[in-house]
């Protein structure tokens, strides 16, 4: 009974911290990119197109800490 307490634990702090930094981070980006092209609307153009391209890149590590979670679900 401890053992899988313990094992859900685990996954609950695994999905929470891991997605906790993808999520700050996008809201991040965001922000900038909102700034940016507040200052300079010229340039929205680039600042969009590198905007999605990291926030694909920080989302990747959402996913990568969400399949760890689910691998320790189905351990044990």
């Amino acid at each position: 009974m401890e053992a899988e307490v313990m094992k859900m634990l685990a996954v609950g702090l695994t999905a929470g911290l891991g997605l906790m930094g993808p999520a700050l981070g996008i809201g991040l980006i965001g922000f900038s990119a909102l700034q940016g092209i507040a200052r300079n609307p010229e340039a929205s153009g680039p600042i969009m197109t590198n905007m999605i391209l990291v926030t694909a890149f920080c989302e990747a590590i959402g996913i990568y800490a969400l399949i760890i979670a689910i691998i320790l679900a189905m351990i044990v």
